[in-house]
């Protein structure tokens, strides 16, 4: 039986070797359980790669995904070649988009050009389908909500964008130069579910002023918007939030949309006060 070496002090030493120059039990015992170790990593591995693409690809389905800005039509408030990150999550508890709110939709039909898109290689293809880098295969836009269902907005020569009869103070983040409107149009009243969506670089943006002429009349349903935009994650040095400009909370722009609820109630309560009344008078006519 091998012997444990032991120091000055007579404390036996259990990293020593034994009698026969052999390696002792305490360092073969570690030997073994690092190959153990390493063995149990190499084997979970897949596993670990499998549960992150599974949960890489449910927050890109549902809670958040990647966009690549492919234009200018958004300075300066984004620039080509920004990354933003798109919220998903709450369009699917019933939230629409809302004025002022920066949104990626896809393409209602029409808006983007027919072309031939290079075919992606194969990690453009992973990245794409977990959500780190948007899909080549995507007929994606992005713009400012303007006006949503219900709203009616307009824009004259020279003048300001004017929505439920509010002129919009857009100098927060129209790029610097551009002008509200070229050309003018409107009034259009935006139908029910749908929104008026604009470029912050106007004059450089072929948004809802420029299909008017398609189904929708410029107008995009609330379904095809994928989500709002929060956040410009990359590069780093262009970091920022994405908020809504006061200039949509100003007081009565919502006007036309508080109202409807209201006349709809009057509406609904007429016949039933009419039927009531009617059936007073008959009550009354019958006791005389």
């Amino acid at each position: 039986m091998a012997a444990m070496t032991s120091d000055s002090t007579g404390t036996p030493d259990p990293g020593g070797e034994d009698d026969g120059g052999g390696e002792s039990e305490g360092r073969r015992a570690d030997r073994d359980r690092d190959r153990s170790q390493t063995r149990s990593f190499w084997k979970e591995l897949p596993l670990l790669i499998g549960i992150a693409l599974v949960l890489a690809l449910l927050i890109k389905t549902f809670l958040v995904q990647a966009f690549s800005i492919p234009s200018d039509s958004m300075m300066n408030t984004l620039q080509r070649g920004d990354r933003v990150l798109v919220d998903k999550l709450t369009p699917w508890f019933g939230s629409k988009p809302e004025r002022g709110e920066v949104v990626v939709f896809h393409d209602p039909g029409g808006w983007l050009e027919d072309g031939n898109t290079p075919e992606p290689n194969v990690v453009q293809k992973v990245l794409s389908f977990i959500g780190l880098m948007p899909s080549a295969e995507e007929k994606d836009l992005i713009k400012r909500v303007i006006a949503v269902g219900g709203d009616t907005v307009s824009c004259k020569e020279g003048g300001k964008v004017v929505v439920n009869g509010k002129e919009l103070d857009e100098s927060s983040y129209l790029r610097p130069g551009t002008v509200p409107c070229d050309p003018a149009f409107g009034p259009v009243k935006v139908p029910k579910d749908r929104i008026w969506v604009m470029g912050d670089n106007r004059q450089n943006s072929l948004d809802s002023r420029f299909h008017m002429e398609l189904p929708g009349g410029g107008t995009v349903s609330d379904d095809e918007v994928v989500g709002r935009a929060v956040v410009i994650a990359w590069p780093v040095n262009r970091w920022a939030t994405l908020p809504v400009p006061s200039t949509f909370d100003q007081p009565g722009l919502g006007k036309a949309l508080a109202v409807a609820p209201g006349a709809m109630g009057v509406a609904g309560a007429l016949p039933l006060v009419l039927w009531r009344r009617k059936k007073r008078a008959a009550r009354h006519i019958a006791e005389e």
